[in-house]
């Protein structure tokens, strides 16, 4: 028995659609960010830090993504990931805690736009400057995106979602105009038949109800 526990939008995303990258047959158990459901202490003794994702599979529980992620593809779908020895190992494994340099940028800016609730919270530098850093891993993407369709030269792999969700999500706030391959292996992204069925799990949006997120010039919204 396979349950991701998932908040719509969120980086549990991305265990929701490697698990049908996998063609795996799992539970979804839905949550919120703006209820107490994951500060209960049923949730946190599954997830300590009351975060998405908490994946239970087979009695055992696992709780970062990036760790659920290399979990997943050494026992179950290795050919998603690169086992150790295996030539783009290295490049594999950059590219999975890449993401989270990208999702470091992502949380900021999402705590900025939509956390903060009040605009004498927010901070329009801290805004520009998160967006600009964000652009910039995502130029790395793009550099390595014109020489082949996906991340690793050898196809497409479990590093296509982590780094993709967070390319995804970063279009939100970064302009992809400049960024041609990038944009282009999103469009592939967006047409495989997992990634299709995962959108239709993801649920209804909580978290972004923009499709773009401008940095105002005043501190107002």
């Amino acid at each position: 028995m396979i349950r991701l526990h998932h908040v719509p939008q969120a980086r549990s995303f991305r265990i929701l659609w490697l698990l049908e990258e996998m063609g795996e047959t799992f539970e979804v158990a839905i949550h919120s960010f703006f209820d107490r459901s994951l500060r209960s202490d049923d949730y946190l003794a599954l997830s300590p830090a009351g975060r998405v994702p908490a994946l239970e599979v087979d009695g055992q529980v696992l709780f970062e993504s990036g760790a659920i992620t290399e979990w997943l593809c050494e026992t179950r779908a290795p050919d998603l990931g690169r086992a150790p020895g295996a030539p783009e190992r290295a490049e594999w494994l950059e590219w999975l805690h890449f993401a989270e340099t990208a999702g470091q940028h992502l949380a900021a800016l999402t705590q900025q736009h939509i956390v903060l609730r009040e605009d004498w919270m927010r901070s329009p530098t801290v805004m520009r400057l998160e967006a600009m850093r964000l652009a910039r891993v995502l130029a790395v993407a793009d550099r390595v995106l014109q020489g082949h369709d996906w991340l690793l030269p050898s196809g497409f792999s479990a590093v296509d979602v982590a780094m993709g969700y967070s390319a995804l999500t970063a279009r939100r706030f970064v302009r992809l105009d400049d960024l041609p391959a990038l944009a282009g292996w999103l469009d592939r992204i967006a047409a495989r038949p997992a990634y299709q069925r995962a959108q239709a799990r993801d649920g209804a949006a909580q978290v972004y109800t923009r499709d773009f997120y401008e940095v105002p010039d005043d501190g107002a919204r």
